[in-house]
């Protein structure tokens, strides 16, 4: 095997200014200091010198790039991690000398499309791109090692472009999904943001200052400095499949958490720092208001819905003005478009009613320019959503792939697109501007040609403003990380102990009869029945084995419930499927195998039914409750909460109720023996039944889809409400209201 770059880096030390580290690359010294050569022509150049700032040096660089290599520049897309070959069907692989790079070729479909790609080395010294995506979820070696060594290749072409790696956010536990939630375990690892919300809403903000402190520490160690992440979508339909990554649907409580989360992450509050980690905060101008819950990833979602006047400014909007304030890297408008027929009105920051064109946010003008940039201040760049250009091109499906780039880019503003490297479309963008193609081809109604090609002063805008943040970051001068360094600062274990407790601070206590805490008074002498319930009865069996397994020296466990004092029962539901549309609505109510109707291809309801299930045997709750209750005993459960559940069919049969949001079980258990005392606050509302989120024949619902669940009650029929004004929020038989900060204590 050959050295890996790892093995090779040459670090040169500026006293009061930049360090360079390089394994390939000249260094040039001048005025008694180091600087990295950058264009290969061994002269001093303005974008070598670290001492201007980044956007000058941004400039100056995109002067000497060749079209083909800033069109490369456009485009970000999944790669491949060595040996980590997940995602990528049917690929062996083949590794490089250094056992880092996958030098095969892949030709195959990924969710986002369809595409031939070259080994590494290839895409980098040829094809000129420098914007990957990381999907895999390697070591925290393996993750240095092949950072490095894509740099060490970057650093053999004529001009030096560093490779700028993105990931979804990795300092969250939850279920590995591609695509979705990628990686989880590396680094310190949290339960999911709507954890991290009820454990500040619970005790205090310090967690947020903690959460962003590791992450930046621990990508800047390893060398991975860009992050799609955090999401400042407020959560106002309860059907929508991202819930689970988002902070929940207050948006006071977002606000204040990206006010602490931005500056920390990416090194300043005015922009990314040579230590910070760039954040790109999505998805503008919020995801969260559904149209019933459909995911725009497939057709059905295609449409933001905003039914109430002023939704927009009031709910949506406010958390990304605070990104935009703190000079948020990046944002990552939806794929969605907004729905102007089946919206009320909406006013922009000036008053004025907002124009809702019907092209997904990534193509739409008055969102992007007028909306984000020139009445919102944002300064960064516009980094689209995976697919926008193929699988998910709402609103501009009458283009062709070179006119949805040139749309995006020059009219829209985009400044990177996401999904496939695109490089020949891309050129081909450009070269209409300049050919006699719209000579002989139409162009679509409603377009012109300025509209629908690349030109150089859109390409050199874009380019700018991604090579800006790469010169901010330090990528230029600092580009390599010392393996051992970044195991080190992964290791220390203040921020792994600052996770678990967060953890422990996630549970949120929702009902107790006096049976918690289980103390060892209260189990001498008594036995345990303890099951799991998952979507899956597979699942289900292997979590009960693990959690009896846990069990086993704290408690006398029992395989019998009808014989047991106490049983701990854990619910981990799950909904759907995240890149695939389900049949009719997202189901929330914990089911198994339940009746609900179809959708036709409008969204609205239909005669036709299919069979969901949320909760494999969740009827078997209510026996193991009637066979405990009857010895005298009580009933424990704790939920699981990623999407806003309807727990009608299990809080009655349980004695005290516990959630978390990917919390571990450990946790749990802590809060449930009273290792812990809970603290735990609700991030969102759980609704009340199905009848709270009726869908009428029209496809409208009866609770608003652009509004919060703590404020739906204002817009719910009479009929509906209690004695206490409230229908939205499910209501236990202790009278207790399941909604947002709800949470009770020992």
């Amino acid at each position: 095997m050959g050295r890996k770059a790892s093995d090779n880096i040459k670090i040169y030390k500026n006293k009061d200014g930049a360090t360079i580290s390089t394994v390939n690359r000249k260094v040039i010294e001048k005025d008694g200091l180091y600087f990295k050569d950058l264009d290969g022509s061994g002269e001093f150049k303005a974008f070598d010198d670290w001492r201007l700032s980044p956007e000058e040096r941004a400039k100056e660089f995109v002067k000497i790039l060749t079209t083909k290599e800033k069109i490369a520049q456009l485009f970000i897309s999944d790669w491949r991690v060595g040996k980590y070959l997940q995602g990528f069907k049917d690929h062996k692989g083949s590794l490089d000398e250094s056992g880092c790079l996958d030098e095969a070729e892949f030709t195959g479909k990924t969710i986002f499309g369809i595409q031939k790609l070259p080994g590494t080395s290839t895409l980098l010294k040829e094809w000129f791109n420098r914007h990957l995506i990381i999907r895999a979820n390697p070591s925290v070696e393996d993750l240095t090692d092949w950072l490095n060594q894509l740099n060490s290749v970057a650093e053999e072409c004529d001009h030096f472009i560093p490779v700028l790696v993105a990931s979804n956010s990795r300092n969250e536990n939850g279920e590995i999904v591609f695509g979705m939630n990628d990686a989880g375990g590396v680094f310190a690892t949290y339960p999911g943001t709507l954890g991290i919300a009820a454990a500040i809403l619970g005790t205090d903000i310090s967690i947020a200052d903690n959460f962003a402190n590791a992450i930046k520490k621990e990508w800047n160690a390893c060398g991975l400095r860009k992050g799609y992440m955090y999401m400042a979508d407020v959560v106002t339909d309860p059907r929508w499949q991202r819930t689970y990554g988002t902070f929940g649907e207050d948006t006071e409580l977002i606000k204040e958490i990206f006010t602490h989360i931005i500056p920390r992450i990416q090194g300043s509050k005015d922009g990314v720092t040579s230590d910070g980690v760039a954040m790109t905060v999505k998805h503008f101008p919020g995801g969260g208001a559904r149209e019933n819950g459909f995911d725009p990833h497939y057709k059905m979602g295609q449409w933001n819905v905003y039914q109430t006047e002023g939704s927009l400014e009031k709910y949506h909007i406010p958390a990304f003005q605070v990104a935009v304030d703190l000079n948020a890297s990046s944002i990552m408008p939806y794929y969605a478009k907004p729905a102007k027929e089946k919206s009320a009105k909406q006013s922009d920051l000036y008053g004025n009613e907002m124009e809702m064109q019907p092209f997904g946010f990534a193509y739409n003008k008055p969102f992007i320019q007028t909306l984000l940039r020139d009445q919102m201040g944002f300064k960064g760049y516009i980094n689209s959503d995976t697919g926008i250009a193929h699988n998910m091109s709402w609103g501009v499906e009458m283009l062709d792939v070179a006119e949805r780039i040139g749309f995006a880019v020059t009219h829209a503003g985009v400044d990177i697109i996401s999904g496939l490297f695109d490089n020949e479309e891309g050129m081909e963008a450009y070269n209409r501007s300049k050919n006699s193609y719209y000579d002989e081809h139409e162009i679509p109604e409603g377009f012109t040609k300025e509209m629908l090609t690349l030109n150089d002063e859109s390409i050199n805008r874009a380019v700018t403003r991604t090579l800006t943040e790469m010169f901010a970051l330090g990528m230029f001068d600092d580009t390599f990380r010392l393996v051992e360094e970044a195991k080190a600062k992964v290791a220390e274990t203040s921020d792994w102990d600052n996770a678990m407790l967060c953890h422990k601070k996630s549970v949120v206590l929702l009902k107790n009869d006096g049976t918690l805490p289980l103390t060892k008074e209260k189990l001498e002498k008594k036995s345990v029945y303890a099951e799991c319930f998952n979507k899956s009865a597979e699942a289900a069996l292997k979590a009960t084995e693990s959690l009896r397994s846990a069990l086993k020296d704290e408690v006398n466990l029992t395989d019998d419930y009808s014989k047991a004092d106490y049983a701990i029962l854990l619910l981990t539901p799950s909904s759907g499927e995240y890149f695939n549309a389900t049949p009719g609505y997202l189901e929330l109510e914990l089911c198994d195998g339940k009746k609900v109707p179809n959708v036709d291809e409008e969204g609205r309801p239909l005669e036709e039914t299919h069979e969901e299930t949320t909760l494999k045997n969740v009827s078997k709750i209510k026996e193991i409750s009637e066979a405990v209750r009857k010895n005298g005993g009580k009933v424990i459960a704790n939920l699981n909460i990623t999407l806003a559940w309807e727990v009608g069919p299990v809080e009655p049969y349980v004695d005290a109720l516990t959630c978390g949001f990917d919390t571990y079980v450990s946790a749990t258990m802590d809060v449930i023996f009273g290792r812990f005392n809970p603290v735990g606050k609700l991030p969102l509302t759980l609704p009340r039944n199905d009848e709270v989120l009726k869908v009428d024949k029209n496809g409208v619902c009866i609770s608003p889809n652009d509004v919060p669940g703590y404020d739906k009650d204002k817009y719910m029929p009479n009929s509906l409400k209690d004695e206490s004004g409230k229908a939205y929020a499910y209501r236990d038989s202790a009278g207790n209201y399941y909604e947002l900060k709800f949470g009770l204590s020992y």
